[in-house]
Protein backbone atom coordinates (compact mmCIF):
# COMPACT_ATOMS: atom_id res chain seq x y z
CA UNK A 1 0.00 0.00 0.00
CA UNK A 2 1.50 3.59 -0.80
CA UNK A 3 1.24 6.56 1.38
CA UNK A 4 1.64 10.37 1.03
CA UNK A 5 2.74 12.32 3.77
CA UNK A 6 2.68 15.95 3.15
CA UNK A 7 4.13 17.52 6.82
CA UNK A 8 6.32 20.47 6.74
CA UNK A 9 7.97 20.00 9.92
CA UNK A 10 11.06 17.66 8.05
CA UNK A 11 11.94 16.00 11.18
CA UNK A 12 7.75 14.65 12.04
CA UNK A 13 7.60 13.90 8.18
CA UNK A 14 10.82 11.86 8.42
CA UNK A 15 9.72 10.17 11.49
CA UNK A 16 6.42 9.16 9.77
CA UNK A 17 8.26 7.98 6.95
CA UNK A 18 10.42 5.94 8.72
CA UNK A 19 7.64 4.51 10.59
CA UNK A 20 5.49 3.82 8.16
CA UNK A 21 7.34 2.44 5.85
CA UNK A 22 8.69 -0.02 8.73
CA UNK A 23 4.84 -1.24 9.61
CA UNK A 24 4.88 -2.06 5.78
CA UNK A 25 4.33 0.94 3.62
CA UNK A 26 5.53 2.32 0.85
CA UNK A 27 5.72 6.28 1.69
CA UNK A 28 6.24 9.86 -0.42
CA UNK A 29 6.81 12.78 1.48
CA UNK A 30 6.51 16.51 0.51
CA UNK A 31 7.16 19.45 2.82
CA UNK A 32 4.84 22.13 1.74
CA UNK A 33 1.57 22.00 -0.35
CA UNK A 34 2.67 22.70 -4.08
CA UNK A 35 4.99 19.43 -4.31
CA UNK A 36 2.18 17.48 -1.96
CA UNK A 37 -0.49 18.67 -4.77
CA UNK A 38 1.48 18.03 -7.34
CA UNK A 39 2.46 14.32 -5.79
CA UNK A 40 -1.34 13.53 -4.66
CA UNK A 41 -2.76 14.50 -8.51
CA UNK A 42 -0.34 12.62 -10.25
CA UNK A 43 0.69 9.31 -8.11
CA UNK A 44 -1.84 6.50 -7.22
CA UNK A 45 -1.21 6.42 -3.73
CA UNK A 46 -4.22 4.50 -1.43
CA UNK A 47 -3.99 7.58 1.19
CA UNK A 48 -2.85 11.31 2.10
CA UNK A 49 -1.63 12.07 5.47
CA UNK A 50 -1.80 15.94 5.27
CA UNK A 51 -1.12 18.51 7.55
CA UNK A 52 -3.28 21.63 7.85
CA UNK A 53 -1.10 24.29 7.79
CA UNK A 54 1.67 24.27 4.89
CA UNK A 55 3.48 26.74 2.97
CA UNK A 56 2.38 27.15 -0.36
CA UNK A 57 -1.03 25.96 -0.31
CA UNK A 58 -2.35 25.06 2.91
CA UNK A 59 -3.96 21.78 3.79
CA UNK A 60 -7.54 22.93 3.22
CA UNK A 61 -6.98 24.47 -0.33
CA UNK A 62 -4.91 21.36 -1.23
CA UNK A 63 -7.51 19.34 -0.30
CA UNK A 64 -10.00 21.48 -2.11
CA UNK A 65 -8.49 21.32 -4.88
CA UNK A 66 -7.55 17.30 -4.23
CA UNK A 67 -11.66 16.80 -4.22
CA UNK A 68 -11.99 18.25 -7.66
CA UNK A 69 -11.08 15.50 -9.37
CA UNK A 70 -9.32 12.50 -6.95
CA UNK A 71 -11.26 11.26 -3.43
CA UNK A 72 -7.96 9.38 -2.15
CA UNK A 73 -9.02 9.38 1.31
CA UNK A 74 -7.52 11.72 3.18
CA UNK A 75 -6.03 11.84 7.10
CA UNK A 76 -5.54 15.25 8.37
CA UNK A 77 -3.06 16.23 10.55
CA UNK A 78 -3.51 19.39 12.86
CA UNK A 79 -2.37 21.69 15.46
CA UNK A 80 -5.62 23.68 15.82
CA UNK A 81 -8.04 21.57 18.45
CA UNK A 82 -11.30 23.90 18.28
CA UNK A 83 -14.54 21.81 16.83
CA UNK A 84 -14.73 24.49 14.21
CA UNK A 85 -11.89 23.75 12.47
CA UNK A 86 -12.04 20.18 12.58
CA UNK A 87 -15.83 20.22 11.09
CA UNK A 88 -14.28 22.58 8.48
CA UNK A 89 -11.89 20.15 7.52
CA UNK A 90 -14.56 17.50 7.61
CA UNK A 91 -16.51 19.22 5.46
CA UNK A 92 -13.93 19.81 2.64
CA UNK A 93 -13.08 16.56 2.55
CA UNK A 94 -11.10 14.87 4.64
CA UNK A 95 -12.04 11.50 6.13
CA UNK A 96 -10.71 11.78 9.82
CA UNK A 97 -8.86 14.18 11.68
CA UNK A 98 -5.80 13.44 14.07
CA UNK A 99 -4.89 16.77 16.63
CA UNK A 100 -1.03 17.28 17.50
CA UNK A 101 0.70 15.65 19.41
CA UNK A 102 -0.33 12.30 18.48
CA UNK A 103 1.01 8.86 19.27
CA UNK A 104 2.24 6.74 16.39
CA UNK A 105 -0.01 3.85 17.20
CA UNK A 106 -3.23 5.73 16.68
CA UNK A 107 -2.36 7.03 13.43
CA UNK A 108 -1.06 3.63 12.13
CA UNK A 109 -4.60 2.76 13.68
CA UNK A 110 -6.38 4.94 12.03
CA UNK A 111 -4.74 4.55 8.80
CA UNK A 112 -6.12 0.97 8.81
CA UNK A 113 -9.36 1.66 9.37
CA UNK A 114 -9.30 4.17 6.95
CA UNK A 115 -8.20 1.41 4.33
CA UNK A 116 -10.48 -1.18 5.36
CA UNK A 117 -13.21 1.39 4.91
CA UNK A 118 -12.30 2.41 1.15
CA UNK A 119 -10.70 -0.21 -0.25
CA UNK A 120 -12.61 -3.37 1.74
CA UNK A 121 -11.89 -5.81 -1.34
CA UNK A 122 -8.10 -4.89 -1.63
CA UNK A 123 -7.48 -8.49 -0.79
CA UNK A 124 -8.22 -11.89 -2.14
CA UNK A 125 -11.76 -12.47 -2.26
CA UNK A 126 -12.17 -9.78 0.34
CA UNK A 127 -10.83 -12.04 2.96
CA UNK A 128 -8.22 -10.76 5.47
CA UNK A 129 -6.44 -14.15 5.58
CA UNK A 130 -3.80 -16.10 2.57
CA UNK A 131 -2.77 -18.81 2.34
CA UNK A 132 -0.65 -21.84 0.43
CA UNK A 133 -0.08 -25.50 1.83
CA UNK A 134 0.66 -24.85 5.53
CA UNK A 135 1.43 -21.41 5.21
CA UNK A 136 -0.98 -18.66 6.16
CA UNK A 137 -0.59 -14.87 6.11
CA UNK A 138 -2.82 -12.76 8.64
CA UNK A 139 -3.54 -9.41 6.54
CA UNK A 140 -4.88 -7.71 10.23
CA UNK A 141 -3.11 -9.20 12.14
CA UNK A 142 0.12 -8.37 10.50
CA UNK A 143 1.09 -12.23 11.44
CA UNK A 144 2.98 -15.21 9.36
CA UNK A 145 2.94 -19.01 10.59
CA UNK A 146 3.52 -22.24 8.35
CA UNK A 147 2.41 -25.88 10.09
CA UNK A 148 1.55 -23.88 13.49
CA UNK A 149 4.97 -21.81 13.72
CA UNK A 150 5.18 -18.10 13.45
CA UNK A 151 7.60 -16.83 10.74
CA UNK A 152 9.71 -13.50 12.19
CA UNK A 153 9.71 -11.53 9.30
CA UNK A 154 10.53 -8.07 9.00
CA UNK A 155 8.08 -5.44 7.21
CA UNK A 156 9.47 -5.57 3.63
CA UNK A 157 9.34 -9.75 4.05
CA UNK A 158 5.97 -9.51 5.24
CA UNK A 159 5.06 -7.41 2.43
CA UNK A 160 6.84 -9.06 0.03
CA UNK A 161 5.29 -12.45 1.10
CA UNK A 162 2.12 -10.75 0.90
CA UNK A 163 2.96 -9.73 -2.74
CA UNK A 164 3.34 -13.36 -3.60
CA UNK A 165 0.59 -14.95 -2.34
CA UNK A 166 -1.29 -13.18 -4.07
CA UNK A 167 0.25 -13.72 -7.08
CA UNK A 168 0.59 -17.15 -5.78
CA UNK A 169 1.59 -19.74 -9.15
CA UNK A 170 2.65 -16.53 -11.09
CA UNK A 171 6.19 -15.58 -12.00
CA UNK A 172 6.99 -12.44 -10.80
CA UNK A 173 10.14 -10.94 -12.43
CA UNK A 174 12.75 -8.87 -10.51
CA UNK A 175 11.15 -5.51 -12.01
CA UNK A 176 7.91 -6.21 -10.83
CA UNK A 177 8.91 -6.74 -7.28
CA UNK A 178 10.94 -3.78 -7.11
CA UNK A 179 8.10 -1.74 -8.00
CA UNK A 180 5.34 -3.28 -5.97
CA UNK A 181 7.07 -3.56 -2.93
CA UNK A 182 9.95 -1.04 -2.94
CA UNK A 183 8.30 1.24 -5.07
CA UNK A 184 11.39 1.71 -7.35
CA UNK A 185 12.50 0.82 -11.02
CA UNK A 186 15.07 -2.32 -10.62
CA UNK A 187 18.74 -1.88 -11.54
CA UNK A 188 20.00 -5.05 -13.02
CA UNK A 189 23.41 -3.92 -11.41
CA UNK A 190 22.07 -4.07 -7.93
CA UNK A 191 21.41 -7.63 -6.23
CA UNK A 192 18.70 -6.06 -3.44
CA UNK A 193 16.00 -7.94 -5.16
CA UNK A 194 17.70 -11.51 -4.79
CA UNK A 195 19.05 -10.78 -1.47
CA UNK A 196 15.20 -9.85 0.20
CA UNK A 197 14.10 -13.40 -1.50
CA UNK A 198 16.95 -15.64 -0.14
CA UNK A 199 16.46 -13.77 3.49
CA UNK A 200 12.80 -14.96 2.78
CA UNK A 201 13.72 -18.01 1.80
CA UNK A 202 15.55 -19.01 4.79
CA UNK A 203 12.54 -18.61 6.86
CA UNK A 204 10.02 -19.11 4.68
CA UNK A 205 11.03 -22.74 3.56
CA UNK A 206 14.69 -23.60 5.17
CA UNK A 207 13.12 -24.97 8.56
CA UNK A 208 10.49 -26.96 6.49
CA UNK A 209 10.79 -30.16 3.89
CA UNK A 210 8.71 -28.51 1.14
CA UNK A 211 9.89 -25.71 -0.90
CA UNK A 212 7.20 -22.90 -1.70
CA UNK A 213 9.29 -20.37 -2.82
CA UNK A 214 11.04 -21.01 -6.29
CA UNK A 215 13.38 -19.28 -8.72
CA UNK A 216 12.32 -19.04 -12.26
CA UNK A 217 15.73 -19.09 -14.01
CA UNK A 218 16.18 -15.94 -15.86
CA UNK A 219 12.52 -14.64 -15.22
CA UNK A 220 11.89 -13.90 -11.44
CA UNK A 221 10.01 -15.63 -8.27
CA UNK A 222 7.17 -18.07 -8.08
CA UNK A 223 5.07 -19.67 -4.38
CA UNK A 224 3.61 -22.00 -5.52
CA UNK A 225 3.09 -25.86 -3.61
CA UNK A 226 4.24 -28.83 -6.31
CA UNK A 227 4.11 -32.12 -6.14
CA UNK A 228 7.11 -33.46 -4.92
Amino acid sequence: MKLLVIEDEVKLAEYLRRGLTEEGYVVDVAHNGVDGLHLAMEGDHHLLVLDGMLPGIDGLGLLAALRQSKQTPVLMLTARIRIEDRVKGLQGGADDYLVKPFAFSELVARIEVLLRRTRPTRDVEGTTVLGLADLELDLVRRRATRAGQRLDLTAKEFTLLTLLLRRQGEVLSRTEIAEQVWDMNFDSATNVIDVAVRRLRGKLDAPFERTLLHTARGMGYVLEARDE
